[in-house]
């Protein structure tokens, strides 16, 4: 076993000098033959007798074979068959301290023997210096498995990597030292065991960026072009500045791009010098020579018949005598950072000129003054010939091919397939992230070419799960929401898997219950109803029951009940102007409301019933970019108007004098000195008043909300937030009504208390318990008829990948509610701020936590909210 550790060593010295191996073994193999057997050399001689020696799993029979060598063979030795055998053995990859020699000699009769061992096999690994969790992925990724040969190359190869890798993360100074240690047991084969040892070192930080030879352009200026090297500074936090070599050589070219825009076309960078500080920082120095300044001179179009100078100019934003803008210059040709700009290369693209180039060539620089030919190939037209789709096995083919913009047979248009993967991905059937078109069989002479969508269908069906106590007691939920259900084959049995699916409609089923309410809820739409164009048709049943609290048992009071029971049909039309991401949406809405000796200060009438006919039109308009889950770019504006009929019009019913006589009445129920029969009667009587307002609702409900997405840098994402609501009466007189009322606060999510209300979310504060407050301080609990929210949100994705999209947020929000507009002030708000996270996975739908902070008192109290936090659980199969 000595000798095979010594081999064993020996092996891997020499193959760390594996490239000068080859040469050197025809001269070693002489040595032995001329030590073994003087006077044979360059002789032919026929081989009796091949062995193996040494240490190998393999067997004699399977060397030999592979040697290329065969008993009986006339050789030269030494000679090229002789090497052959030895590189072939090599370049196996299998064996180590391989050599042959010449045994028995009689006249031009020789026998051979192979000495050879087996490259060591791994047994283990340890890793020293990171995390448990992240020792698998590096076993993994440098395939350090039990078994794997253990070569000079895979040692190398590993420490490279894992230096490499730290070395991006920001940890310049990372060092790997890897140890083999051989196993003496009693195993033939030789096996070893490997100690990798990490050792990070100190982020590396950016102390100084010092630029030298700058006259122009200041230092401020050129440091804000480096967007992912900065130095170190107290108040930066999504920059970090670590130095990353990539992102570093990257932001060279930035600074040279700086000076381009500012017409330094020849400017560039001298030399770069990196030093470490005593503090283990690094400071960079920068050498720029910045050149002349240049201005365009004359800008000439060539080769263009499709479009006028005049009109590529207007595309091209450049003039003569503009400062040189070798970046602008770039984007109006072609602006590779937005696959849909208004630049002249999607001019052509987005009008069938697939194979068209667009070259910008410079004829003279004289002076300054730098004259452009822009060089157009305009190519043939080119046409779709096929279009398909692959990789859906759930979404029958129709319900993709509807939202398809390339058809076979028209013209070209890149504009078109980005819509096309924009459509798709919306859906919420794929994976907006794996979504891709590839072109097939472009054929330039014939001008076409072929598309396929490529999809890799995702969950869309979702169950929520939801438990928790409030109302003074559990509340659980349970919700079934089908997204790409098939309503045709629901009597199919064949089509249960569970539920049928792939026909693009959604029906959704929920049950919410504890012991002072219960709703349930039932709702079908059909994305294009007939087929033939993008008109939804919706419709929802739903109903509730709500008891009161018996203060005497604490227990709910099921004779004293509250009822809604509500039905809405609607219709939704895609539009064509002013463009087609515009929806015009129309509903019908009925809700009954039924009271059962239910007194609450919301109501004075116990006993009755309200009814409630309204009519729902909504403007909205959504280009969101492609993933409806995280989107990096676009924006989403709705507006909409919920309208009841006038009754006070045509009812013949005086509210005027019953508004006087209810506040007669309301004045004797608060007088202190009237009788408890006096106080009965008008209160009585304020309820049978009441009844008369509201049998039939009369109101109008306005709603708006925007919101904006802008990627920041890279896939850090800003998202603004407004919204408004607003809830008014015809007849005032008549006043606002007591139900359709806003609610703020908490995560925005349904309540306990059904009475029609709506909650919209406000993080940092308790559900609904924002509420409006006069002028004089006084405090209703009735909810709102105007409220406002401003929001602001930062966010930025963990992952994006098909089995897990995550991704972190901030969030700044501010939210008011009021009565009337006497009382509005849209800037006295409720203010928050705090931090979450989303996890969206097919398996489990979307989960997230937000942890909000309320900067300013609740009604009624003197010091900030404080701490809240708001949970989101979902469950998707």
């Amino acid at each position: 076993m000595e000798k095979q550790v010594n081999n064993l060593a020996n092996s891997l010295s020499l193959k760390t000098y594996l490239p000068f191996i080859f040469i050197l073994l025809f001269s070693l193999t002489s040595a032995i033959v001329n030590a073994q057997a003087p006077g044979i050399q360059g002789k032919k001689y026929t081989i009796s007798e091949i062995t193996v020696s040494g240490n190998s799993s393999f067997s004699e029979q399977t060397i030999v074979t592979y040697s290329g060598l065969r008993k009986g063979e006339e050789l030269l030795i030494p000679g090229e068959e002789i090497s052959g055998a030895i590189k072939k053995l090599w370049k196996s990859g299998l064996f180590s301290d391989i050599e042959i020699y010449i045994k028995d000699v009689h006249d031009n009769v020789a026998s051979l023997e192979i000495h050879l061992y087996d490259l060591p096999e791994l047994r283990d690994v340890k890793i020293t210096g990171i995390k448990k969790s992240k020792m698998e992925e590096i076993i993994t990724e440098n395939n350090l498995n039990e078994g794997v040969k253990v070569t000079e190359n895979l040692i190398t190869t590993t420490k490279n990597y894992l230096e490499n890798k730290y070395s991006k993360d920001g940890f310049y100074s990372a060092k790997v030292n890897i140890n083999v240690i051989p196993i003496v047991d009693s195993i033939e084969k030789p096996r070893v065991n490997m100690v990798v040892a990490i050792d990070k070192g100190p982020k590396v930080k950016i102390k100084d960026i010092n630029f030298i030879g700058n006259t122009v352009l200041s230092d401020k200026k050129l440091q804000a072009s480096m967007k992912n090297t900065k130095k170190k500074q107290f108040y930066r936090v999504w920059k970090r500045s670590k130095f990353i070599e990539e992102d570093y050589k990257a932001d060279l070219v930035s600074v040279i791009d700086t000076y381009k825009e500012n017409g330094y076309r020849d400017a560039r960078i001298v030399s770069d010098s990196i030093f470490v500080n005593k503090d283990e920082s690094i400071s960079i120095n920068l050498k720029v020579e910045e050149g002349k300044k240049y201005i365009f001179g004359d800008i000439n179009f060539i080769g263009n018949t499709v479009y006028t100078d005049q009109y590529l100019n207007a595309i091209l934003r450049v003039r003569k005598g503009d400062t040189y803008n070798g970046v602008l210059l770039a984007k109006g040709i072609a602006d590779d950072t937005k696959p849909d700009g208004n630049d002249i290369t999607n001019l052509y693209q987005n009008n069938g000129y697939l194979f068209s180039t667009i070259n910008p060539v410079e004829t003279n620089a004289d002076g300054q003054v730098i004259d452009m030919e822009i060089r157009i190939s305009e190519g043939k037209p080119a046409y779709f010939n096929n279009v398909t789709v692959v990789g859906n096995e759930k979404t029958n083919d129709h319900v993709i091919y509807r939202e398809i913009r390339t058809r076979p047979g028209e013209l070209y248009s890149k504009a078109n397939v980005v819509r096309t993967v924009r459509e798709l991905s919306q859906l919420g059937f794929f994976d907006a992230e794996t979504l891709t078109p590839d072109f097939k069989n472009v054929n330039p002479n014939e001008g076409t070419v072929d598309m396929e969508y490529k999809v890799e269908e995702t969950g869309s069906s979702q169950i929520e799960l939801q438990g928790g106590y409030g109302g003074g007691g559990f509340i659980g939920t349970l919700g079934l929401s089908f997204n790409n259900f098939s309503l045709k084959n629901i009597f199919n049995k064949d089509a249960y898997k569970p539920v049928p699916m792939g026909d693009g409609q959604q029906l959704a089923l929920r049950l919410q219950a504890s012991q002072f309410y219960r709703t349930y809820s039932f709702s079908f739409s059909e994305p294009w109803l007939g087929g033939k164009k993008p008109v939804q048709f919706s419709t929802s049943i739903s109903h509730s029951n709500q008891f009161l609290y018996d203060s005497s048992t604490g227990q709910a009071d099921k004779d004293k009940r509250f009822n809604i029971t509500g039905v809405t049909v609607g219709l939704a039309k895609r539009l064509s102007v002013p463009d087609d991401y515009f929806t015009l949406s129309q509903a019908v809405s009925y809700q009954h409301y039924n009271l059962k000796n239910y007194s609450t200060g919301l109501f004075t009438f116990s006993d009755g019933y309200s009814n409630s006919l309204a009519y729902t039109i909504g403007l909205t308009r959504n280009n969101t970019w492609n993933d409806p889950i995280f989107p990096l770019g676009g924006s989403n504006f709705s507006v909409s108007a919920k309208l009841s009929l006038p009754y006070s019009l045509f009812n013949n019913v005086d509210y005027e004098a019953l508004e006087v006589e209810r506040a007669e009445e309301e004045l004797i129920y608060n007088d202190p000195d009237a009788s408890a029969a006096a106080r009965n009667d008008a209160y009585a009587r304020m309820g049978e008043i009441d009844q008369e307002r509201f049998n039939w609702l009369e109101f109008y409900k306005i709603k708006f909300k925007g919101e904006w997405y802008t990627s920041i840098i890279g896939k850090l994402v800003l998202k603004p937030n407004v919204e408004f609501g607003y809830l008014g009466a015809y007849n005032q007189s008549r006043g606002v009504i007591p139900f359709e009322r806003f609610f703020l606060g908490g995560d925005g999510l349904g309540s306990f208390s059904l009475d029609g209300r709506e909650a919209v979310a406000l993080r940092g504060y308790p559900n609904q318990s924002i509420q409006p407050v006069d002028r004089n301080g006084n405090t209703t609990n009735d909810g709102a008829a105007i409220y406002n929210k401003f929001s602001l949100e930062l966010r930025y994705p963990i992952t994006l990948a098909a089995s897990a999209k995550i991704y972190a947020l901030t969030f700044v929000e501010g939210g008011a509610a009021f009565n009337t507009f006497r009382d509005y002030n849209p800037f006295q708000l409720k203010r928050s701020a705090g931090a979450g996270l989303r996890v969206f996975m097919p398996a489990f739908g979307l989960l997230g936590i937000d942890f909000g902070y309320g900067f300013d008192p609740l009604p009624g109290q003197n010091t900030p909210n404080g701490w809240e936090t708001h949970f989101i659980i979902g469950q998707q199969f």
